[in-house]
């Protein structure tokens, strides 16, 4: 039986009405979710400094009677003299610093992969120059900026004999700054401005008199043959 022309138009409409809601959907873009904000990775100089954060934050508040913890070091001696501590050398023998006394010293904390590292030549070679006038360098490792001083203490005699012919007096490895401070630097971080405060960074110097009183200081771009240096030494060498 022939299909009228009418029932065409009604068949072809009520399919549209089926197929229309499909087609919108399908068309619909998916719901979105905010984008992530990156994820920035620390920067390697970063990282060390982020790890003695965590180190300070981590350290539990004490309380009236808390048991000191065992990490804790004693406090800081006051005053400017800065020999009254027996120290380890880098072979591990004790070493007291007033055997010093009498001598004009500088205090530095070194490390081998610094950009800085190349100061030991200057160092020994100031230290050729004025040991027999009385001045001594003392040298001790810290890993606490960038990480650069991570070998043993052989590693780092091995390397500063090899590579700059060291033979100034080098000790054990200590902790410069942070709550592991070592007691010879709380006390050399203690004195008024401007000697005192923590090393910003390997190299920083400090300047002690015959009388084992720290009285100057050069931060680490300072470097050994700096001519306001060693006129400062030159002025502490001639006094008796």
């Amino acid at each position: 039986m022939p299909i009228s022309s009418s029932r065409v138009l009604v068949l072809v409409a009520a399919s549209a009405a089926l197929i229309l809601p499909a087609a919108c959907l399908a068309q619909t873009p998916p719901a979105t979710t905010p984008a992530k904000e990156p994820v920035k990775e620390p920067t390697k100089a970063e990282e060390p400094a982020k790890k003695d954060d965590a180190m300070h934050h981590s350290q539990p508040k004490a309380e009236p009677g808390d048991a000191k913890p065992e990490h804790a070091m004693p406090a800081a001696k006051t005053g400017p003299y800065v020999l009254d501590y027996t120290m380890k050398t880098i072979d591990g023998k004790d070493q007291p610093l007033a055997d010093f006394k009498g001598k004009v010293l500088l205090i530095v904390n070194v490390a081998s992969k610094c950009g800085f590292t190349p100061q030991y030549e200057g160092l020994q070679a100031l230290y050729k120059d004025k040991k027999e006038a009385g001045f001594v360098i003392l040298g001790f490792p810290a890993n606490d900026f960038g990480a650069q001083e991570q070998g043993s203490n052989q590693e780092i005699k091995a390397f500063c004999e090899e590579k700059y012919k060291v033979d100034f007096p080098m000790f054990a490895k200590i902790e410069a700054t942070g709550p592991k401070q070592d007691p010879l630097y709380q006390q050399l971080a203690a004195q008024p401005a401007p000697i005192g405060g923590d090393p910003k960074w390997n190299f920083t110097k400090f300047l002690v008199n015959r009388k084992g009183e720290v009285v100057a200081r050069y931060d680490s771009r300072v470097k050994p043959d700096d001519e306001a240096l060693r006129k400062k030494l030159n002025e502490l060498l001639a006094e008796k």
